[in-house]
């Protein structure tokens, strides 16, 4: 493994465990998902130079749309959240 592989590994997983720890801020687990995702779309992107089948090639883009539509859902329910209940904490997420 490459020592960048390696590095954007270690940021998946860092990413991972910052939003299995914090419980508080919808907006930073939103950020903490996005992190994650474009440390996955980077170590795609990456596998994807180094091999030499062309069958591969959009798939870190497929991933990057998919990333993007995540994260409007995620923003469409923090500004409902907020209208709603005023708040923005994860606490008001059993309250849908």
């Amino acid at each position: 493994m490459l020592p960048i592989q390696g590095l954007l590994l270690t940021t998946f997983l860092l990413g991972a465990l910052s939003l299995s720890t914090q419980q508080k801020h919808f907006m930073y687990a939103l950020l903490c998902i996005e992190a994650m995702m474009l440390s996955m779309f980077t170590i795609m992107t990456l596998s994807t130079n180094n091999m030499t089948y062309t069958t591969n090639m959009p798939t870190p883009i497929m991933l990057l749309t998919l990333a993007a539509c995540e994260a409007s859902v995620g923003l469409s329910i923090l500004i409902a959240t907020i209208r709603t209940h005023g708040m923005r904490f994860m606490s008001n997420l059993n309250m849908l």
